[in-house]
């Protein structure tokens, strides 16, 4: 951090919360909250200490709060909340509450329209350049990694409906349980590939190091759980990831990390994150992984505008579409972040689908999600997409979003 910024951001923690709303202090922006040299140190996800480690972030003074958001060096398409129509001071409000803890703890949170950051703000442990630990927000990066693959050939859509075993060579199917064949990569995307195994059965499983590397992970699930049957293949989370990655794995030339590196994540220029390698060698597919909320934003951009990136067709739009909408009805005992204006969860390729209500009409949403309060949720009615990270699993972010900002865009 340069002298300059490290006294804006002095100058920043000096005014508080309310005179923080503007993104400016006279004629000079204000530059977002940055990691200190030992803070930057710290990479999410590397070590089995870290989650600890990111609780040890002190947190922030002041809550930062920009309706004029500072354009960086990341390429990411900037405007501001004033030329996008929405009303400053109620989303500066939403901002200020969410700063005092009323919602939840939460550490950033971003709103972008019409394909541009319009608003950026950062609360307690949240910094403009350090990676946020995503949770399960993880198997829908998992789930673009393998769009990428469609769209530069190495699968197509009709491989979706293919058993998952037919691209994995290297599985001896005698020792398979019955039914192992039944499971598609549809079914591995829904999270419906009705494997039964119990926790200590995945634990033991997990800590056999030796029996799962490689595809030698998909053997041991497909010959310790109950067999498949038609009954047993109905939604149950968790189940699915691990066998995406592994077709990935097995398709793309090189590996699964280098794919993602080179041919996702590098073609949009993130390269401030980690992406933790799983016990079988492989990219971790559900979860373990950590992104700058800047970076979040440039993810559901990408997904916003039909897998395009500067012209450039990244994700099969066909995948896109599909992924994106409910492929199964979850129902709405439990919808997360959610409340009475949030309904019909769904669930598509490891992104959520939810009807959020604004005067009386239902619109559709859809969100990648993260335990601890991670979400990168658009709403294609106002193309809008909102980025939050958290650091608390009790939240209603999706019922505010509907309550106090789809409200602002809608008037916009």
């Amino acid at each position: 951090m340069t002298a300059k910024t490290r006294g804006m951001f002095a100058l920043m923690c000096v005014l508080g919360v309310s005179s923080l709303a503007p993104s400016f202090a006279g004629d000079k922006q204000l530059m977002p909250p940055m990691a200190t040299k030992e803070e930057a140190q710290i990479v999410h996800w590397r070590m089995p200490e870290i989650e600890k480690r990111f609780m040890d972030i002190p947190e922030l003074p002041s809550p930062y709060i920009a309706v004029s958001p500072v354009v960086l060096d990341d390429n990411l398409p900037i405007s501001t909340l004033a030329k996008a129509g929405i009303n400053t001071k109620e989303i500066v409000t939403l901002a200020e509450e969410i700063a005092t803890g009323k919602y939840g703890k939460y550490d950033s949170m971003l709103i972008a329209q019409n394909g541009k950051l319009v608003f950026e703000s950062y609360f307690k442990r949240g910094r403009v350049d350090l990676s946020h630990p995503q949770s399960s927000a993880t198997k829908s990066y998992t789930s673009l990694a393998l769009g990428r693959a469609i769209q530069m050939g190495y699968l197509s859509m009709d491989d979706l409906d293919k058993p998952v075993l037919s691209f994995l060579g290297k599985v001896d199917r005698s020792k398979l349980v019955d039914g192992a064949e039944k499971i598609t990569l549809r079914h591995a995307l829904t999270m419906t590939t009705g494997i039964v195994i119990s926790e200590d059965g995945w634990e033991a499983m997990e800590q056999d190091t030796a029996r799962i590397q490689g595809q030698g992970h998909i053997q041991a699930i497909l010959e310790d759980s109950a067999p498949i049957t038609d009954e047993s293949q109905t939604f149950k989370y968790g189940t699915g990831p691990q066998f995406v990655m592994q077709v990935i794995e097995a398709v793309v030339p090189g590996s699964a990390k280098t794919f993602i590196d080179k041919e996702l994540f590098g073609k949009l220029g993130i390269t401030n994150y980690h992406w933790r390698t799983a016990p079988s060698g492989l990219p971790e597919s559900g979860w373990k992984v950590s992104v700058t909320a800047r970076d979040m934003l440039k993810l559901g951009l990408l997904v916003s505008n039909n897998g395009k990136w500067n012209n450039q067709q990244l994700i099969s739009p066909e995948y896109l579409d599909q992924a994106t909408q409910r492929q199964i009805i979850t129902g709405d005992d439990d919808i997360y972040g959610g409340g009475e204006l949030v309904s019909h969860q769904g669930y598509g390729f490891f992104w959520w689908g939810t009807d959020i209500e604004h005067n009386g009409k239902k619109h559709y949403a859809f969100s990648a999600q993260g335990g601890g309060g991670m979400y990168i949720l658009l709403v294609p009615d106002f193309d809008l997409v909102v980025v939050v990270t958290a650091h608390e699993r009790d939240d209603i972010t999706q019922q505010l979003v509907a309550e106090r900002i789809l409200p602002l865009v809608a008037r916009g």
